[in-house]
C-alpha cells in the first residue's frame, strides 16, 4: 500500500510493477524520452502522488533513479518551499524531455524561484532554455498577484531568443509569449506589439513566433475575455 511512510524505494518499485512495454511505445509518438519510461501516465503518476504525499528528502532521491516516472514523481511531490534555486539548477542538468521540463517549470513557480527565468534563457541547452520559457507561461497564468512589470520585463528575454530554432524552444518562447499577451489588456498590448515586430522578421523561426501569437492574441474570443475581466479605467 502507497501512502506517506513509503519511501523512495518502495516508490520506485511499485512503479516497477506497473510498467507497460505498450505504453512506452505510445510514449515515443509523444515526443517522450522512453529510455527509463515505464510507460505509466501522468494521470496515474498523480495518482501515487496524492497517496504518497509531500516529501521533499524523499524527492531527492526519487530524482537520483533516472527513472522518467520516478522523477516526475518526485517534481508532484517535492515541497515547493524547500525547493532552492541550486536544487532547481542540479536538476536541470538532467533535463532531457519537455515534459520533465513543463512539470519541473511548475514547480519552480510555486517554489517561487523565478529569479532563474533569466539564468535559464541564457543558457545554451535545449531543454534548460525551454524551462526559462515554460517558467514564464506558467507564471503569466499563475502568479495573479504578480506585478505586471515581472511578466512584461521578460519580453526582451523572448525577443532574444525567437530565432532559436529548436523546436522545443522555439515553441516555449511562443508559448511563453501568448500567455503573456492574454494575462490582461496591459500584458496584451506589450505582448502583441512585440509578436507584430517578430512577425515582420526576416528570420523564419522568430517569424513564425510573431505570426502565430499575432493570430491568437487578436482572436475575437481573446480579445473579448480580456475586455470582460479587465478593470474598468
Amino acid at each position: 500500500m502507497i501512502g506517506p511512510s513509503s519511501s523512495a524505494a518502495e516508490l520506485i518499485a511499485h512503479l516497477q510493477a506497473l510498467r507497460s512495454e505498450e505504453n512506452i511505445a505510445g510514449m515515443a509518438r509523444f515526443g517522450i524520452v522512453t529510455e527509463t519510461a515505464l510507460g505509466i501516465s501522468n494521470p496515474d503518476l498523480q495518482k501515487i502522488a496524492r497517496a504518497a504525499k509531500r516529501n521533499h528528502a524523499r524527492a531527492l532521491e526519487l530524482w537520483q533513479s533516472n527513472i522518467r516516472e520516478a522523477r516526475l514523481l518526485a517534481l508532484y511531490t517535492a515541497e515547493p518551499k524547500k525547493l532552492t534555486p541550486d536544487i532547481a539548477r542540479t536538476w536541470a542538468d538532467d533535463f532531457d524531455s519537455w515534459e520533465i521540463v513543463d512539470c519541473a517549470a511548475d514547480l519552480c513557480i510555486e517554489a517561487r524561484i523565478e529569479a532563474l527565468v533569466p539564468e535559464f534563457a541564457a543558457d545554451d541547452r535545449e531543454f534548460v532554455r525551454r524551462t526559462a520559457f515554460a517558467m514564464m507561461a506558467g507564471a503569466a497564468v499563475h502568479l495573479k498577484q504578480e506585478p505586471d512589470e515581472t511578466l512584461l520585463a521578460w519580453l526582451p528575454l523572448i525577443a532574444a531568443h525567437a530565432a532559436d530554432p529548436r523546436n522545443f524552444v522555439r515553441k516555449a518562447v511562443n508559448w511563453a509569449l501568448r500567455n503573456i499577451g492574454k494575462r490582461n489588456l496591459r500584458c496584451h498590448g506589450r505582448a502583441l506589439a512585440l509578436a507584430e515586430s517578430l512577425a515582420a522578421s526576416n528570420d523564419r523561426t522568430a517569424r513564425w513566433i510573431g505570426k502565430d501569437a499575432v493570430r491568437e492574441l487578436t482572436s475575437g474570443k481573446v480579445v473579448a475575455r480580456l475586455e470582460r475581466t479587465s478593470p474598468a479605467q
